[in-house]
């Protein structure tokens, strides 16, 4: 059984370290997530031939599930569903989980190729810009399907990046019913900023942050928020303590963790913050930042399936997070050098 499900669009990240100009080329900006438009779509050809190219089983969900996987050690802990189309892409990215533990479930829509991300890495800075394709046309029927509803039932823990809400509400709100009567932990990331400041995205969410257990975010997803909500501020642990204050309808105490790239991670339970560092890494040391966001939830969900209080779930978050900016993309070496 797994205890930690995930829900998401699954990515083949096709990654590379560029200059400047490629990032030039096609309108980039380091640290920028967006959806391809038609003026990038020669971008992924391009990426592909280049010769120090690497083709990383991706997506925000898979990559924190992946790590959480890696984090627990044991096979099957972790399941994830999403949509690929019936290519070899899709074949690379199901090895590779596989490989990993997880147990996979993709819904294959033989019509539409398999969503890629072309992942430019400038220094240690990367720019993500996402093919949907098949990962956008997942629907909520996969899920009702008896051996994941299955998945769904049983786990502790249901978790999916923001970005699955430009695919599959019906699905999310499945899950989030399925994880109030089983009394699983429902947890969501605001994943990118664009996810708030398009109204049928933020109502979404809004209309979600009832049923959400633990909700994450970085300092820039939580200013947009509180920007979206018209707070007036930018001090995060204040737009941290308003989150976590949000009435929740399952009577529970809401979590919400915000990290902070190299600064101390805040945590809000119920209003009351607290502050947890990260491990912080001479900058020789950093590879690629890309997945540091995706890891943290990672290890993060891993600690919290054991059952382990907050300050535990951010250590392991921490250290997850640490691994995976020392490697190119969402890698990791075959066992973590840690203990719950």
């Amino acid at each position: 059984m797994a205890s930690i499900l995930g829900m998401g669009n699954p990515l083949l990240d096709i990654s590379d370290n560029v200059d400047k100009a490629l990032m030039e080329k096609y309108g980039l900006e380091p640290g920028g997530i967006i959806l391809a438009e038609e003026k990038h779509q020669p971008l992924f050809a391009e990426m592909a031939q280049r010769p120090g190219v690497q083709y990383i089983a991706g997506g925000a969900t898979q990559n924190s599930i992946r790590v959480a996987q890696w984090m627990l050690q044991s096979k099957g802990a972790t399941a994830y569903m999403g949509c690929t189309g019936k290519d070899a892409n899709a074949e690379k990215m199901k090895a590779c989980c596989e490989k990993d533990g997880v147990t996979t479930s993709y819904m294959v829509d033989e019509s539409t190729p398999t969503g890629t991300c072309a992942c430019l890495i400038e220094g240690v800075e990367r720019s993500l810009c996402t093919n949907l394709c098949a990962a956008n046309n997942f629907k909520v029927e996969h899920v009702q399907k008896p051996e994941n509803l299955k998945l769904v039932k049983e786990a502790k823990i249901i978790y999916s990046a923001g970005f699955f809400i430009t695919v599959s509400t019906d699905s999310m709100k499945l899950a989030q019913s399925e994880a109030a009567q089983s009394g699983a932990k429902y947890c969501l990331n605001l994943s990118a900023p664009f996810l708030m400041q398009v109204p049928p995205f933020k109502a979404f969410i809004l209309e979600s942050l009832p049923m959400v257990d633990y909700l994450f975010c970085n300092e820039t997803e939580a200013a947009t928020f509180a920007e979206t909500e018209g707070w007036d501020t930018t001090d995060v642990k204040f737009i941290a303590t308003r989150l976590s204050l949000i009435p929740s309808r399952k009577g529970v105490k809401r979590t919400v963790v915000i990290t902070q790239g190299s600064d101390p991670t805040i945590v809000a339970v119920n209003g009351h913050v607290t502050e947890h560092p990260i491990l912080a890494l001479p900058k020789e040391k950093l590879v690629d930042t890309n997945g540091a966001g995706d890891a943290y939830v990672g290890g993060f969900l891993a600690a919290l399936s054991k059952g382990l209080p907050v300050a535990d779930c951010c250590k392991a978050g921490a250290y997850s997070a640490s691994v995976i900016v020392q490697h190119s993309g969402c890698t990791f070496p075959a066992t973590p050098d840690y203990k719950f």
